[in-house]
């Protein structure tokens, strides 16, 4: 019965957490989704969590979940703000969605502490600095 169940590969189609500016007070970071495809992404469900170890104690977030509608071709959406106290957790995403009537569905993983400067790049589309899962 597995066999029977297509196996449908997601690619192009990214989830990066980005810095969208700073102060010396505070960095602003945001989660974006990121469509590279020449398709239309239908019905886009993520939900997000984080878990881990912090200051000796297991620790979970919320599960929060988010409705993004369709996402054009070669576009991108704001999924959530991110604050960098959770940056020391594994921050998951798991994404799903419809082209042509077909689901596909993926989990992206930030693992602790990789989302720091030397892991910046600029990420397409987005055009600002930020860590990026494909």
């Amino acid at each position: 019965m597995k066999k029977d169940i297509p196996e449908n590969i997601v690619e192009d189609v990214a989830v990066s957490v980005v810095l969208m500016g700073e102060t010396p007070e505070v960095m602003n970071w945001t989660v974006y989704l990121i469509n590279m495809k020449n398709e239309k992404l239908e019905n886009v469900l993520i939900s997000s969590k984080g878990y881990g170890e912090k200051d000796g104690k297991m620790v979970k977030t919320s599960v929060l979940r988010h409705s993004l509608g369709d996402l054009a071709p070669k576009s991108f959406a704001g999924v959530e703000a991110i604050d960098p106290q959770v940056f020391g957790l594994t921050n998951e995403y798991w994404l799903s969605y419809y082209i042509n009537g077909v689901i596909y569905d993926k989990k992206f993983i930030f693992l602790p502490e990789s989302i720091v400067d030397e892991n910046l790049i600029r990420i397409p589309l987005v055009d600002k600095p930020g860590v990026m899962i494909r």
